[in-house]
């Protein structure tokens, strides 16, 4: 197996301080170390609802669950829906800490909704949007409201001070 199965949701985890909340949180925070030159496997992401989402990383979460390092504890929301707090029981220590762990904690310590919306923004831009804060507003009008989009523009500005290979498009 590659490491795409199953080891790479757990090394995304392991980057993020070793624990990450929801399966949004662990696409987003994969599509940002792709797109930065920080994760090299061969994993491809596609526009879903929710942004930028790729099969591999899913299939990888739920073979690691099942046959690899990953730990993954569904909880019930108060609305009735599930979501997964994904963890490893070897997260990297400070010492080892580089680009990736920066970026990776960067993006699953952020609110979802504002990591969706900043990864959408990066995505469109990559895709050829020449405004993608226009085209959020346009898609996910009730996902901008409360200082999010503000917020989303905030953690990229954040997300670019990171020295990473292939530095995030300049749309904040």
């Amino acid at each position: 197996m590659s490491l795409m199965e199953p080891e790479l949701a757990a090394s995304i985890v392991r980057y993020a301080g070793g624990e990450i909340v929801g399966q949004t949180q662990l696409h987003k925070t994969a599509y940002l170390l792709k797109v930065t030159g920080l994760l090299s496997e061969n994993v491809n992401f596609v526009y879903k609802h929710f942004g930028p989402y790729s099969r591999g990383i899913a299939s990888s979460a739920r073979l690691g669950a099942l046959f690899g390092n990953l730990i993954e504890k569904e909880c019930q929301t108060d609305w009735g829906g599930t979501y997964s707090i994904y963890s490893v029981d070897d997260p990297m220590d400070d010492d080892t800490a580089d680009a990736r762990s920066e970026l990776a904690t960067l993006a699953a310590a952020e609110d979802t909704i504002v990591l969706e919306l900043a990864t959408i923004a990066v995505f469109l831009k990559l895709d050829g949007y020449d405004n993608p804060w226009e085209e959020i507003k346009r898609r996910k009008p009730t996902k901008i409201t409360k200082g999010r989009l503000e917020r989303a523009k905030a953690l990229l500005a954040e997300l670019k001070k990171v020295r990473v290979p292939e530095p995030l498009p300049d749309i904040v």
